[in-house]
Formats: C-alpha cells, structure tokens, sequence
C-alpha cells in the first residue's frame, strides 16, 4: 500500500510500505477512505516531537471501512463505516475508567502516527478497536465526521470545557487555525456573551467571524478590546490554540484575576510563565491531551445538524494527492488553508 513517511526532520514521502496486519486480537484493520493532515503533524516535520522515529506512517485523524478484525473486537464489525479516533484506548486502565483516555497507560492514548503507524495511508491498523472507533450514522458525511476525529473534541474538551466556559462569560481564543475555530463553534454551546479571536492573519480573522466570534483583532489590538468588551477586567476565559510562546504569554496577559486561561497548543520549546505578574492573580492555567470522551456527544450533535464544521475543510484532494496536501498545508499563510480533506476515490462520501 501507499503512505505518507516520516523520513527525519524536513523530510516525508508517500511511499510504498506493507499492508498493516493484526498484532493483536483487539486490533482492527481499517481502509482508510477520508484522511486529513493535523498541525501536530507539521510539528513531528519541524523536529518538535522528538519521540516520533524516522519510518514512521505519520496522522492521525480518520475516517474509514473495517475490512478485518481481531478475534476479541466484538463492537466493530468488517464492512461498517467508522471514525478513527485520534486516541486509542485500552478501556482497563486506572485511566480509562476514569474516561481519560489521552493518559491510558495499556497501550493506548496518542499512539497512532506517534508510537505506530498511524492513518495516512491506504490501510491503517487501529488498536483496542472497540474502544478507539465509532461507528458512523448514515446522516454524517465522511467529511463530516472526519473534523471529529482530533479538531473538535480537542478544542472542546481542552479549550473549552477545561477552560469552565459558562453562560456570559467573554472568551478570547488566541490563534484562528482549525483548532481555534473548532474552539468558537463549541465554545457557542455554553453561550459565552463574548468571543474574541485574536490572529495573525485577516483571512483567518474573517473566517473566525463566519464561525461566530464577535469581534476577531490582530495581536496588538486584543489588550484594548478585550479591556473594552470587560470594564478592564480582562477575560473570564483564554484558550490559547496556537503553541508558541507569545501566544501563550499573550493568553496570560488577557486573561482577568480569576479567570482561566486553557492552554491547547501544542508547544515545541519553552514559554515565559510571569509568575511576578500572575501569583497574587489566582489565574488557573490547565493543558492537556485530548480524550475524545466526548466524540459521541459531538457526533450526536453534528448528526443533529447543531454542530457544523465541515466550513473548516478549505481543500480537498484524492489521497494519492497528500504530498501536494501537505505542501498547500504547510502554506496555510499563502493558500488560506485551514483543514485539507484527502478522499480514497472507491469510497466517496
């Protein structure tokens, strides 16, 4: 089969590689037929995530049909339409009966394009197959349920629900990429009075607003809407989204005396934490790896049609395609990209 390897630093290729087979009678293999590419997967590129070996199928966000199972997968069946989800679960665990799957310490937790072969690729073999997928209504499109796969129940559950987001609160979300959006469609689930976007870039700026933020600002116009918007007291509530460190700076500096700020980027070197600033503050500062415990929720709500984020998928490409994919995501600045969706041509949807 073909798929996309991480060669070292700088370096990928779309390849031949063996077809995954079952290590594991938990395991299931799953032909990929919607596919996508995730900043963290630019991080692993730049170096950032050192963990992840040359050789190694990188992503970890997909969609696809179960073609094989183990002889203990009892949930999944071969032939049924499925979201993989970007973490996996060993379901034993003291992590996993605590639904804290992003921590499980049985095998499972960010695994896929990370520690194994992930999903960008014809064929992806996905472990604890009963507890890393679910299966797909007819209602969701493939592209539908392929932002449900890391975007929103990461920008849910560590932005926004880590973040305590409650009615009338004003929100600022630093960083408008997939995950800051996905973070101002959800965060709209809790009724925020405000929703700030604070970005670089005026596309970005403009597709936040489509989204629903009520004001999007470049950096150095945030300090004075926010004051504005709060009676100078500063957000209740800073989701940073980005992952470097002035954003992260910049989160803590918005944020008001008692407020929160969710950090949900993912960071490849150190960030200042001004302590001198923020210790009489009482400011809680929580990170964090995504669970996915809500993914069924947030799959109820898009099959409802109360969540959309299908306007976050900017470009579309055949999955033979992912080199050019990659090149148009890692020129988000110059070609506006935001999610790029790679479709397996036999299984459209």
């Amino acid at each position: 089969m073909k798929a996309l390897v991480y060669g070292g630093p700088g370096h990928r290729s779309w390849t031949d590689v063996p077809d995954p087979s079952l290590k594991d009678p938990q395991d299931a293999i799953v032909r990929v037929d919607a596919v996508t590419i995730c900043g963290t997967d630019l991080h692993i590129l730049k170096g950032d995530v050192p963990e992840v070996e040359a050789g190694r199928i990188l992503g970890h966000e997909a969609v696809g049909t179960v073609v094989e199972t183990g002889a203990h997968v009892h949930d999944v069946a071969v032939g049924q339409r499925v979201l993989v989800s970007c973490i996996s679960a060993c379901g034993r665990c003291d992590s996993c009966r605590q639904a804290r799957y992003g921590l499980c310490t049985g095998g499972g937790g960010w695994v896929l394009g990370h520690t194994i072969d992930g999903a960008q690729a014809e064929l992806v073999r996905v472990p604890f197959a009963d507890h890393s997928l679910h299966r797909l209504p007819d209602e969701v499109s493939n592209e539908q349920a392929l932002m449900l796969a890391d975007i929103l129940p990461t920008s849910y559950e560590v932005g926004v629900l880590a973040g305590a987001v409650s009615p009338g609160d004003v929100v600022v979300v630093v960083g408008a990429g997939p995950i800051g959006l996905a973070a101002i469609l959800t965060s709209r689930l809790f009724s925020p009075s405000q929703v700030v976007v604070v970005d670089l870039d005026a596309s970005r700026r403009q597709q936040a607003v489509s989204c629903g933020a009520d004001h999007a600002v470049s950096p150095e116009d945030a300090a004075e809407i926010v004051a504005s918007l709060t009676q100078g007291r500063g957000a209740d509530v800073a989701i940073e989204a980005v992952g470097v460190p002035d954003t992260f700076e910049l989160c803590t500096t918005l944020v008001r005396a008692g407020g929160h700020v969710a950090n949900v980027g993912v960071h490849g070197g150190p960030a200042v934490l001004h302590l001198e600033d923020l210790w009489a503050k009482d400011v809680t500062i929580t990170t964090g790896l995504v669970d996915t415990r809500t993914t069924p929720l947030l799959l109820r709500l898009v099959a409802e049609g109360t969540l959309d984020a299908t306007s976050l998928c900017t470009h579309r490409f055949g999955i033979d395609e992912m080199q050019d994919a990659y090149d148009v995501f890692e020129q988000a600045a110059d070609t506006g990209a935001l999610k790029v969706a790679l479709f397996n041509p036999e299984a459209m949807g």
